[in-house]
């Protein structure tokens, strides 16, 4: 069995062409990123006047957005310069092209989608922009037309939690063509000090309304008056007019860090918190556990594949601030629960949730595709 990997850019497509090649399965990784930013001794294909693009349009201030037509012209590209393989995986978006040529040539194809449903995602984020009277900029609804063909073509949809998949299968996609295989974490890279853990709450990525930051806020009203909020990561745009409504004395905004500085984050913190409304999965919530955080995340990401509620981490559920509260005042006031926590899930993620635990469920999944009685 041979699989060939195309990615409109990085995600974790990077890891699982590792992965594949480490097994000696993968066919060739086809990327938008220049040859010296891929993986090395990979067998590469790759486009960078495309990543050049998607680069330099907000530098020079173009209006709108190139993603329909990286789209179009990297999934082009590659239903004309198909690899040798058995099986096609592609990212979301970037696909639709390449997927009946594909088939053509006796190619399975798997769509891996990093989000939840697109018509969810768009119905979720729409009226939380509403609520909070920010502007909603739509995706395109050409990127969403091409997403919901892709799901209809391809042999199957893999999702990273979940509750991903349940937004597919809300929408009427067949439970048979929807897999989920979570996500992976450098486990060299994310692991606990030796040092004590500050009063501190962490949270990773966009500072915005997809992942919860105004519930966030509200909650840690709540919390004792020697405790901090750290917010790690850009701004979603617009963002900034919703903050000034909140009293930033005890939030830090911390901006995006470097992977090495939010690993040092990561185990200077007491607690992290992933309150998502909307999620793929979040590997921030990995990297947390791996680091040894008390870890909270609402049940919208895939906190409730990563472990247990109140075993592994606490799990609330998405948008509701007076549950998001309640967990984060228990695991302030009670540092030996934060403590067991964070034990337990450095355990979990190291025995399930390494990169190579993901690889393994990819190729399992790979071989039902192609060869179901083998497995």
């Amino acid at each position: 069995m041979k699989v060939a990997v195309a990615v409109h850019g990085r995600f974790h497509a990077f890891e699982l062409a590792g992965q594949l090649y480490a097994r000696r399965l993968l066919a060739r990784l086809d990327t938008t990123y220049p040859g010296f930013a891929a993986p090395a001794r990979l067998p590469l294909r790759t486009l960078p006047w495309l990543e050049l693009i998607r680069r330099m349009w907000p530098r020079l201030h173009l209006p709108g957005s190139p993603d329909l037509f990286i789209a179009r012209a990297f999934a082009r590209s590659l239903a004309g310069h198909l690899p040798q393989a058995d099986i096609l995986v592609g990212w979301s978006g970037a696909l639709l092209e390449a997927i009946e040529p594909a088939r053509a040539h006796g190619l399975k194809v798997v769509l891996e989608r990093g989000s939840t449903h697109m018509s969810h995602q768009t119905e979720i984020l729409r009226d939380a922009h509403a609520r909070f009277g920010l502007e909603w900029r739509t995706t395109d609804p050409r990127l969403i037309a091409r997403e919901l063909a892709e799901y209809e073509s391809v042999d199957l949809i893999c999702t990273g939690c979940s509750h991903a998949r349940q937004t597919f299968l809300d929408r009427g996609i067949a439970a048979a063509k929807i897999a989920v295989n979570p996500y992976g974490v450098d486990l060299s890279r994310f692991s606990p000090g030796d040092h004590p853990r500050k009063k501190r709450i962490l949270f990773a990525g966009l500072v915005g309304l997809r992942k919860g930051i105004p519930w966030l806020l509200d909650a840690f009203r709540a919390l004792p008056a020697d405790w901090e909020l750290h917010l790690v990561g850009p701004q979603e745009p617009g963002f900034a007019a919703l903050l000034h409504r909140y009293d930033m004395s005890r939030i830090i905004l911390r901006g995006p860090l470097s992977h090495n500085a939010l690993a040092e984050e990561y185990r200077q913190a007491a607690i992290f918190c992933l309150p998502s409304i909307e999620e793929g999965f979040g590997m921030v919530i990995l990297q947390a556990m791996a680091s040894g955080c008390a870890v909270v995340a609402s049940t919208a990401t895939g906190g409730p594949d990563a472990g247990d509620h109140g075993r592994h981490l606490m799990l609330v559920p998405p948008a509701d601030s007076p549950a998001l509260a309640d967990a984060l005042n228990i695991l302030a006031a009670d540092e030996s629960l934060r403590h067991r926590l964070g034990e337990a899930a450095h355990l979990r993620v190291a025995d399930d949730f390494s990169w190579n635990d993901y690889g393994e469920r990819a190729v399992t999944l790979y071989q039902m595709l192609t060869n179901p009685k083998s497995v």
